[in-house]
């Protein structure tokens, strides 16, 4: 048990903690592809969890899903001038279409009589495809709005890689849709960030703040990009979703038109959006202790493990019978529950192991439990224990769920507030940005400022907000006017 649990302590070395978290709660590992992950199954359910309800969100407020090719043809990335300088240093790049033996018998080599017309980029993120698209798709007005969200996964090449925040290629979804007027893009945009919100704090149950990102930090190719910034434990924030107002640029790149209501034509308005697997990071580092993972109910590939304790076949046998009726009873609630009766570890170990892997609520059921009418609960938000009534226990347990979600992000929120504060003057930053969390200051708006800041302390702009204190005042750095306090942070 020792062995399964060892985990470099948060105080020790976070980063370490992190990386020990992911690989022994079997949630993910390095390949054999140098920057790749491969996604466990226990990785992958929390990601299906998440899919799931994102989905339903996106398919509530009218998107449907499609699916769009993975290569996208160089040319198409030289359209859009700021979209392809944003990503020319990280595309991977399809040259050639065959292998062939080696000659000298040293295996396969690539065939150079097999060389591409034009190369072909492995999608960094997939507009310039989709507005190519689009342009066959859209005519009229009556063809307006179009909203279109895709699953997928994307290639960005990676020089420094860490499981789920940051790898060469990672899962994610890319909304993509095309509006009639200005006014309703930003619209879309902005209902857009409000899902991803909701989503963070209703499912994650992690505390985001909404804002817009400067110039320097905005998404090539927008206009304008919002976003949602969580804060994790060791201090650092991390951007969690972004929603982007693409105005008229990739219409125009694409010569996507349509006939108006007027019987003009004009180019439409589009927006993009996008959550990835960065999600499952930012969920372990907000909420995971030193004994393993803490994961939310609503998100949890299990909410209930139920261990039995027994000398016997015959107290199994009548273990078995009574959690059927528990396991049936939970589900009729819309609970997901795991019986554990595998003989081949033993109890002390499945408590460990179920700790470490974040299960909300692990009950225990022994044969003196039988005859009391009884049922342990554990709790993994606070490590508390408790005996219950095994009576209407189900009813219990939904409820039990519920709080801890609460708590669990209570605790994310009391933290995030404990470490933001407004700093006025630089000196006073530089030795605050030390400590971590969220600090709140004037910036005179300009990218010299920002990239000063950045340079010497290593913090950046983690967005202008869009709610809160809007008073104006005078940048910490230049003394220039600012027109509110803006979110400073170090960032994953």
């Amino acid at each position: 048990m020792a062995e399964l649990k060892e985990l470099t302590p948060r105080s020790v070395d976070y980063s370490q903690w992190y990386q020990d978290l992911v690989i022994k709660a079997d949630m993910a590992e390095n390949s054999a592809v140098r920057g790749c992950m491969v996604i466990k199954p226990y990785g992958y359910a929390i990601w299906e969890k998440m899919q799931a309800e994102l989905d339903r969100m996106f398919k509530e407020t009218g998107h449907q899903n499609a699916y769009f090719p993975l290569f996208i043809p160089k040319s198409f990335l030289s359209k859009e001038a700021a979209h392809v300088e944003g990503f020319a240093k990280e595309c991977a790049v399809v040259t050639h279409y065959r292998l062939k033996a080696d000659p000298n018998g040293n295996g396969v080599i690539v065939d150079p009589a097999a060389k591409l017309d034009e190369e072909l980029i492995v999608r960094p993120t997939s507009e310039t495809i989709i507005w190519s698209t689009y342009k066959n798709w859209i005519q009229s007005y009556r063809d307006l709005p179009l909203l279109i969200n895709q699953w997928a996964n994307v290639v960005r090449w990676e020089m420094r890689t860490r499981l789920f925040l940051r790898t060469t290629e990672f899962l994610w979804q890319e909304g993509h849709t095309a509006h009639a007027t200005e006014k309703e893009a930003i619209a879309e945009t902005k209902q857009m960030l409000d899902i991803y919100a909701t989503f963070a704090e209703n499912f994650m149950a992690m505390p985001v703040v909404k804002g817009v990102k400067s110039p320097n930090e905005r998404f090539a190719g927008a206009i304008e990009t919002f976003c949602i910034e969580g804060l994790m434990q060791d201090g650092k924030a991390l951007q969690a979703g972004t929603s982007h107002f693409l105005g008229q640029n990739f219409a125009k790149a694409f010569d996507v038109t349509f006939a108006t209501k007027e019987g003009t034509r004009d180019y439409v308005w589009a927006t993009s959006w996008g959550v990835s697997t960065r999600l499952i990071g930012a969920l372990i580092m907000c909420h995971s202790d030193d004994n393993g993972l803490v994961l939310p109910p609503k998100l949890a590939p299990y909410q209930v493990v139920i261990i039995p304790i027994y000398r016997s076949e015959e107290q199994l046998a009548q273990i078995d019978a009574k959690v059927a009726e528990i396991v049936s009873k939970l589900r009729a609630l819309g609970v997901s529950v795991k019986y554990d009766n595998n003989d081949n570890k033993k109890p002390g170990w499945k408590f460990a192991e179920y700790e470490l892997k974040g299960v909300p609520v692990r009950l225990a059921l022994g044969a003196r439990d039988l005859e009391n009418g009884t049922i342990e609960v554990a709790r993994r938000d606070t490590l508390t224990k408790e005996t219950r009534s095994i009576e209407n226990i189900e009813v219990y347990i939904k409820d039990l769920l519920d709080e801890i979600q609460t708590n669990i992000y209570q605790k994310a929120f009391d933290y995030r507030t404990s470490v933001t504060r407004n700093v006025d003057s630089y000196d006073e930053f530089k030795v605050e940005i030390e400590k971590g969390g969220f600090l709140l200051a004037h910036w005179d708006g300009t990218a010299e400022t920002e990239e000063l800041i950045k340079a010497e302390t290593k913090a950046t702009i983690r967005c202008i907000p869009l709610e809160g204190d809007m008073t104006p005042g005078k940048c910490m750095v230049t003394g220039k006017p600012s027109a509110q306090r803006v979110y400073f942070a170090r960032a994953y």
